[in-house]
């Protein structure tokens, strides 16, 4: 009786949570908590939108903006974007360690969104005030020109150092503190994270055309200091939108970092290096799992045996009531264990993305400055197309080819292959590393083509500080660029994917940390190539492969040599994938994962 009577209240509170679309859960230990759902989205996804605007709008034509204005070499300033947008990246580690620690998701994206717009504002008054910068070329009266004074290039890299701040709180909570706002435990609640996800990569979108068209075109041919000051408006607006929702938003507390687990089973694997295996260890090995765990049980894996150790009860070990090891940092379950393998096991796939990552840097760089040394012009007209602007071909691209990919490659490749996504994620991945080979590979020809047009045939006038103007049409480097965004499609989201379904549910954020982490490596490998190569070639034979004038240079050959480390990087990574294990679910629970607009289930474990 008591059962039923429990079963019918349940019944109706489930039907009053979710009335009007607000939705209320409480429970004996924790404080009431208010889902409004969509309620909060307009400050939410506005927030976003804005902070996209603000954050793209400047970042999108900067390699422009430090090379024009604050005359720095391409080289120069090559490696200072790599460098920033690699700290970037890496900085969301911090960022999702102290979220998950210590602020929560609410502080760490208020915080961290302030911090950007007093970036972007200063970045706007490196423009805006002539003491701020370098003069003009043209003032100097000398073909020489002057580079930025000690005290400018400090105030630059401080406009840098706060948008760093900005991004690394930013990028791991903004996705999370959306989700924060439905109940996942309900349908309407999972509805409207699905529709979450969707409105969150189109505003994405949205933000990253008008971006690469509008405000570059603003910041190149009207004003530097309008067209910087745009984003920074916006980026107020952020805030702004951001703040006037505070009252109805979810803010989940800070639980403690999952990382502390993680040490946790290594200290001690360390501490029983010395014990012997034990014998049948899925059944022998120490098992607990907290109640309030939001982890599912894993299975065993025979993978990174070392680590069992951590396991084994030994008479020194005492166990708690309740189950619980008295002391974990002498015992750690083997649920423990097997959720440190679920993070080894994805570092060596991590390393093969920072050398994929490496060709999609140069079409943020490199191949921009091809642009400039190419016939820009918009048919017979004299309008000009913005440099930057021609990586919206490779945004275009992706955008385009996910829904092909999901409404009619995918429903094919399920009926031939009998599997839920077509191919594994590990397979996406792959076709994604070989489509980047050959966008490196089509990068070096065309290069080979503009250059020889630039010396053989008349050219178009000289780009400031760097050469002479090739007569080919910038527009065949839109292959390039196109390939650039079809390997985004198969790759960048598949690892995404694959960081989201393998690691552990307590780790989202650090997963998603690790996928910009390994974006990070990939610039900061660029950059080290790019000054080995140049200092390598600078006495060679052949020339200096990568000058401030390309038609001088050869940067065909520079293309070539990534598309080489990408040849030997996709041996590495179909050795890594014949080896991997998927994480497994003892319980045969299905995950369920948003990507593309489209829900799909995890792979079965398997080899």
């Amino acid at each position: 009786m008591e059962s039923n009577d429990k079963a019918t209240m349940e019944k109706n509170e489930k039907a009053t949570m979710e009335k009007n679309g607000r939705i209320t859960v409480t429970t004996d230990d924790e404080p009431e908590i208010n889902y409004r759902g969509w309620k909060a989205m307009p400050f939410i996804i506005g927030n976003e939108t804005f902070e996209k605007l603000g954050a793209l709008g400047t970042l999108a034509n900067l390699l422009i903006y430090v090379t024009t204005v604050f005359h720095l070499k391409s080289i120069t300033a090559a490696t200072m974007i790599n460098v920033f947008n690699g700290t970037c990246n890496f900085g969301t580690l911090v960022g999702a360690f102290l979220c998950d620690t210590y602020f929560g998701r609410y502080k760490t994206l208020g915080f961290a969104t302030s911090a950007s717009f007093v970036g972007l504002l200063a970045i706007q008054l490196t423009a805006a005030i002539p003491e701020l910068h370098p003069h003009q070329c043209a003032a100097q009266g000398s073909g020489e020109c002057k580079g930025p004074t000690t005290g400018q290039l400090a105030f630059l890299l401080t406009a840098l150092g706060l948008m760093v701040v900005g991004a690394s709180g930013v990028r791991p909570c903004n996705l999370a503190f959306g989700v924060d706002q439905f109940n996942p435990k309900t349908e309407s609640g999972k509805r409207g994270i699905d529709s979450f996800f969707n409105w969150y990569f189109f505003m994405f979108t949205f933000a990253q055309i008008v971006s690469l068209t509008l405000i570059v075109y603003v910041q190149s041919n009207v004003s530097w200091a309008i067209g910087l000051g745009i984003p920074a408006f916006l980026m107020l607006i952020s805030c702004v939108v951001y703040f006037v929702g505070s009252k109805i938003y979810v803010k989940v507390k800070a639980t403690g970092s999952p990382m502390t687990g993680v040490a946790q089973v290594i200290a001690v694997a360390i501490k029983k290096r010395k014990l012997k295996p034990v014998e049948q260890p899925w059944l022998s090995l120490f098992k607990y799992i907290p109640p309030k765990s939001i982890n599912s049980k894993l299975p065993y894996t025979d993978q990174f045996r070392f680590l069992d150790k951590a396991a084994i009860v030994t008479p020194q070990d005492h166990i708690n009531p309740d189950g619980s090891p008295a002391d974990p940092w002498r015992l750690c379950s083997i649920q423990q264990v097997e959720e440190v393998k679920c993070l080894l096991r994805v570092l060596p796939i991590w390393a093969s993305q920072n050398i994929y990552g490496v060709s999609h840097v140069q079409l943020h760089t490199y191949a921009v400055f091809q642009a400039v040394q190419s016939d820009r012009r918009l048919g017979n007209s004299n309008f000009m197309i913005p440099a930057a602007t021609y990586i919206v071909f490779m945004m275009l691209s992706l955008t385009i080819f996910i829904p092909v990919y999901d409404r009619v490659v995918v429903p094919f490749l399920r009926r031939i292959r009998g599997k839920e996504g077509g191919i594994t994620v590990l397979q996406r991945i792959g076709i994604g590393i070989f489509v980047s080979i050959v966008t490196m590979l089509i990068s070096g020809i065309v290069e080979e083509h503009r250059r020889t047009i630039a010396l053989t045939k008349p050219t178009l006038g000289v780009a400031p500080r760097k050469g002479a103007i090739s007569s080919m049409s910038a527009f065949w480097l839109i292959p390039q660029f196109t390939l650039g965004g079809l390997a985004e499609a198969f790759a960048t989201i598949g690892l995404v994917e694959f960081y989201y379904k393998q690691f552990p549910e307590n780790m989202k954020s650090i997963g998603g940390s690790l996928f910009y982490c390994g974006m990070a490596s990939s610039s900061y490998l660029s950059s080290l190539l790019i000054l080995v190569v140049h200092r390598a070639t600078n006495r060679a034979t052949t020339g200096n492969w990568l000058p401030e004038d390309l038609n001088k240079g050869r940067l065909s050959y520079f293309y070539y040599m990534i598309a080489g480390l990408g040849v030997l990087n996709l041996g590495y990574f179909l050795l890594c994938s014949s080896w991997y294990k998927y994480k497994g679910n003892s319980d045969t629970l299905e995950l369920e994962l948003e990507v593309n607009g489209e829900k799909r289930q995890s792979d079965k474990p398997s080899v």
